[in-house]
C-alpha cells in the first residue's frame, strides 16, 4: 500500500499532494506488458454507414454526383422520336424542296453560265442549316433537360482539374477492371443483343407490308416507310427506357456505395463540423469566466449581497424609480462567492444571510435577470432592512 504525502524529500509535487511514483511502484509486471502496440495490426475500418448530408454536399461541390448517361440517350432518343413524329410532313417536304431546286436550278445553272460553285453552294447550305438547325436545338435542349433533371444546376470545377491519379497507369489498370467497367461492358452488350432482336422481329414482320408498295405513289410509300421507321424508334426508345431504369438504379446505389463512410470517419466530419469536444469545453470554460469576470465588475454596483453563508453569493441591484424589480448582478459559488463577499465588504455593501433565499436566486436567476415574482416576499423584506440601515447610518453621520 502506498501513501500519498506532502512535502517529503522524495515528492516531486509535494504542495499539491501526489507522491513521486517510480517504476518499481508500477503494477504491472515487465513479463506481462506488450511488446507490441496492437492497434498496428488493426485494418482500415469497415465503410459501412450510409453518407452524412455533410459528405454528400462535399461530393456535389466537387462534381462528384449521381448520373446516368443511359437515361439521358432514352430521354434525348424517345423526345426526337415525338419531334420529328409532330413534324415529319414539314421536314421532308423541306428537304424534297432542296434537293429539287438544287438539282434543277443550281447545278444547270453552274453548267450553262460558269458560276462559282462556291456561290451556288451557300443558297443551299443556308437552306440546309435553316431545317437542321431546330432538330439540333430540340437535342440539345433535350440533353440539357436530362442532365437537369438527374443533378439538378451545378457549377463545379473540380472534376476538369488536372489529376496525377488520371494518368497514372496502376489507376488506370484498377479503372479497367474495376466492377464499373465490368458493368458498363455487360450493359453495352445486353444493349446490343435487346435492340437488335427488337429491330429484327419488327422489320421482319413488316417485310410484307413493305414489298406490296411497289409501285405505289410516292408519297404514299414514303408515309408508309416513316410510320414504319416512327414504330420502330418506339420500340427502340422503349428499350433504352428499360436499360435507363435498370442503368439508373445501379449507378444510384454505386454512388451511395462509393460514399459511404466508417464510424471513425463520421465521429471525425462532426468533430470538423461541430469543434472537438475538448475544445468546445474550454471554450465553454474561458465564457464561464469572462461572464464571471464581468459579473464581477458589476458587483460594487449591488444593493445587497445575500449569503449561504459560505458557499453561495448573490448580489442583488434595486434602484429605486429605475429597476422595476431586483436585478442579479453577480452570483458564485464557492471561491467565487468568498471573492464576491471580499468586493461587497471593499465597497461597503450588506451582507444579508438567508440560506434558502440564497439558493433559490442561484439556482434560479440568471445573471442580468430581474428575479421571478415569487421571490418578491423574501427579497422586499431584506431590501426594507437595507434601506433602514442606510437611513439609520445616515441620521449617524448627519
Amino acid at each position: 500500500m502506498h501513501c500519498f504525502t506532502s512535502g517529503e524529500p522524495g515528492d516531486v509535487l509535494g504542495a499539491t499532494g501526489f507522491a513521486q511514483i517510480t517504476d518499481e511502484d508500477n503494477l504491472i509486471e515487465p513479463a506481462t506488458r506488450p511488446l507490441l502496440d496492437l492497434q498496428l495490426f488493426a485494418g482500415e475500418e469497415d465503410k459501412t454507414e450510409d453518407p452524412t448530408p455533410h459528405r454528400l454536399r462535399e461530393a456535389r461541390k466537387k462534381g462528384q454526383v449521381m448520373k446516368s448517361m443511359e437515361a439521358n440517350s432514352a430521354v434525348n432518343l424517345l423526345g426526337m422520336c415525338f419531334f420529328f413524329l409532330l413534324l415529319w410532313r414539314y421536314f421532308m417536304k423541306g428537304f424534297q424542296s432542296f434537293f429539287t431546286h438544287y438539282m434543277r436550278e443550281e447545278l444547270p445553272a453552274v453548267v450553262s453560265s460558269g458560276i462559282s460553285p462556291e456561290t451556288v453552294h451557300i443558297f443551299p447550305l443556308q437552306l440546309f442549316a435553316g431545317y437542321a438547325a431546330p432538330i439540333l436545338a430540340v437535342s440539345l435542349l433535350l440533353g440539357v433537360t436530362a442532365n437537369i433533371m438527374q443533378v439538378g444546376f451545378l457549377n463545379s470545377s473540380e472534376a476538369i482539374k488536372p489529376q496525377l491519379s488520371r494518368i497514372n497507369p496502376v489507376e488506370g489498370f484498377k479503372r479497367i477492371f474495376s466492377r464499373r467497367s465490368l458493368f458498363e461492358m455487360v450493359k453495352s452488350v445486353l444493349k446490343v443483343i435487346v435492340i437488335g432482336w427488337v429491330s429484327y422481329t419488327f422489320i421482319r414482320n413488316n417485310v410484307a407490308p413493305i414489298l406490296r408498295l411497289s409501285g405505289q405513289d410516292e408519297w404514299l410509300v414514303l408515309a408508309a416507310f416513316v410510320q414504319i421507321l416512327q414504330g420502330l424508334a418506339l420500340r427502340v426508345a422503349a428499350v433504352f427506357f428499360f436499360l435507363a431504369a435498370l442503368d439508373f438504379i445501379y449507378q444510384r446505389l454505386e454512388y451511395k456505395r462509393n460514399l459511404k463512410m466508417s464510424r471513425k470517419e463520421i465521429k471525425d466530419e462532426y468533430k470538423q463540423i461541430e469543434g472537438d469536444p475538448l475544445v468546445r469545453s474550454r471554450l465553454r470554460e474561458k465564457q464561464r469566466e469572462l461572464a464571471r469576470a464581468r459579473s464581477l465588475a458589476d458587483v460594487p454596483t449591488s444593493t445587497v449581497v445575500v449569503t449561504n453563508p459560505t458557499h453561495l453569493a448573490v448580489a442583488l441591484r434595486y434602484r429605486q424609480g429605475m429597476d422595476e424589480a431586483p436585478v442579479v448582478v453577480a452570483k458564485g459559488a464557492g471561491r467565487l462567492a468568498a471573492r464576491i463577499r471580499e468586493i461587497a465588504e471593499e465597497h461597503d455593501i450588506p451582507l444579508m444571510e438567508n440560506p434558502p433565499l440564497a439558493r433559490a436566486l442561484y439556482k434560479d436567476v440568471s445573471i442580468g435577470e430581474s428575479i421571478p415574482a415569487e421571490l418578491y416576499q423574501a427579497v422586499a423584506e431584506i431590501l426594507a432592512v437595507v434601506f433602514r440601515l442606510q437611513e439609520r447610518a445616515k441620521r449617524k453621520r448627519a
